[in-house]
Order: structure tokens, then C-alpha cells, then sequence
């Protein structure tokens, strides 16, 4: 038999309340069993807001196997594909498994301080920067690879799905999530007679590890940025950013990318 149970996480405004409420009507109605209490054992997580409640759905399901789509009540809607007028064209395409699930690979960021080490996942991007908004001073290895000493705002390493958010704000290049590759973007980098500092995203093959070291007197005063959320750790050493062994399983309705690079962008 199959499994019928449905997670669904929603944002609490108006817009959200409203449609999660037609959804659940319109998912029992179809003999679906939803459920707004998370279960490991649901078959899909929908989460209805904007792309920001899908980074949270993904948080909250601790980056498990079960597939997850979105239905959009926010502004851009990126990941969230469906509108809310599309709830029925949605059910029917999942009943007849007119659907594919997009597998995107996640980053792992491993922290290391003095006392002991960290691991934080991310869908989109992990940023290293000082705090108070201060230029930050850090060397930048590639496979233990001496890259250059960066001297800025920070370095953000983003996704293929992170790569036309705030990569792309920074103005880092777009990356088609076919491409397993990591996009390294500098923050307003500092070019003068003193420091030198790319200007320019590095799509960095994905098989390959980002180090961020930051000098000493930055060990007690970082900010990391993991998909917006903010972390920051006493006697700081570095940062190593990979791709994790695991995938994000995004279900997809038949979606056209360029087409929708072309609606959300252009």
C-alpha cells in the first residue's frame, strides 16, 4: 500500500494559513493523510511560504531522504515552484507520478576552534565575515592549496541552488544545478597598493574542499552565516567547506530552469 502520510510546515502568515488549510482540505479529499506535526515517516514534506520556509522545512527535517516540495506564498519563490492556484494541478500530477525529484548536493562546513569542532549543513551558501560589519583578513586554500590572502567584507562559498540568491546579489555568476560545482565569492575585496584581492566568483569543482583561515586577532570576533542563519565561535581556526555526503531531494513538477531563471530574474 502506499504511503499516504504528508508532512506539511507552513509560515504563519494570512496568505500561508489560508492556502495550507485548502491544501489539507484538498489532500484528504484525494485519501492523503496530512499531517502539520512532522513525521519521519511521511512519503513528501511540502512547506507553503516563501523560499526562506523552505530553507527552514529543510532545517527542521534535519536534511533527511523524504522529498520535499514548495508551494509559494512569498515574493520570489524560487524553490517553491507551485502557486497557490495550482493545488489541484499539483495533487494530480503526484498521483499519476508526473514528477521527478532533482537530487541537490548540500554543503558541509566544518569548524574548527581551539576547544573543539563544529558541522553545519547548508542549501545555499556559508559566508565567513567579521562582526560589526569590519573588513576581515583571512587566507584562502584550495585543497590545502594557497589561494590568496583575502582582505574584505568576507567570502561566501555558495550551491548551484545558492548560486542566483545572495551569490548572485554579490555578483557571482548563475550555476545550473546539473553542475556539481561550489561558487567562491569575495565581498566587496580590497585592491589597492596594500592588499590584493579577487574580484571575481570561482566556480570550484565539487569534489574539491574551500579552507577559510582567518588571522588570529579575528578567532573572537567572526560572524558565519550558514543560509542566513547566524553562528559565531570563540578561538576560531578555520573553516573547511565541502560537499556533504548526502543530497537534498527536491520534488519537481515539470519545471522549465531557464524559464524560470527568465520569470523570477528578467
Amino acid at each position: 500500500m502506499a504511503n499516504k502520510l504528508i508532512n506539511i510546515i507552513s509560515n504563519s502568515n494570512f496568505e500561508s494559513r489560508k492556502t495550507t488549510k485548502r491544501l489539507i482540505q484538498k489532500l484528504k479529499q484525494h485519501n492523503y493523510n496530512p499531517t502539520t506535526t512532522l513525521s519521519p515517516r511521511a512519503a513528501l514534506t511540502i512547506t507553503v511560504g516563501g523560499d526562506g520556509a523552505f530553507i527552514k522545512a529543510v532545517n527542521r527535517t534535519k536534511f533527511s531522504d523524504t522529498p520535499i516540495v514548495g508551494i509559494n506564498t512569498g515574493h520570489l519563490g524560487f524553490f517553491q515552484e507551485i502557486s497557490p492556484e495550482q493545488l489541484d494541478a499539483f495533487i494530480d500530477a503526484y498521483d499519476n507520478n508526473h514528477y521527478r525529484i532533482e537530487r541537490l548536493p548540500i554543503l558541509g562546513a566544518e569548524v574548527y576552534t581551539n576547544q573543539k569542532n563544529f558541522f553545519l549543513y547548508a542549501v545555499n551558501e556559508v559566508v565567513l565575515k567579521a562582526q560589526n560589519s569590519k573588513v576581515i583578513h583571512m587566507n584562502i586554500f584550495i585543497d590545502r592549496n594557497h589561494l590568496e590572502k583575502f582582505s574584505g567584507d568576507g567570502i561566501l562559498v555558495a550551491t548551484p541552488a545558492g548560486s542566483t540568491g545572495y551569490n548572485m546579489s554579490l555578483g557571482g555568476g548563475i550555476v545550473h544545478p546539473g553542475v556539481e560545482a561550489m561558487s567562491v565569492t569575495p565581498m566587496a575585496g580590497i585592491s589597492s597598493h596594500s592588499y590584493r584581492s579577487l574580484r571575481s566568483s570561482l566556480v570550484i569543482p565539487g569534489n574539491h574542499v574551500v579552507s577559510l583561515v582567518p588571522e588570529r586577532r579575528y578567532a573572537n570576533s567572526n560572524l558565519i552565516l550558514v543560509d542566513g542563519r547566524e553562528h559565531t565561535y570563540n578561538q576560531l581556526k578555520r573553516v573547511n567547506i565541502r560537499f556533504a555526503d548526502r543530497h537534498l531531494n527536491r520534488l519537481v513538477i515539470d519545471s522549465n530552469y531557464w524559464e524560470n531563471i527568465k520569470s523570477k530574474f528578467l
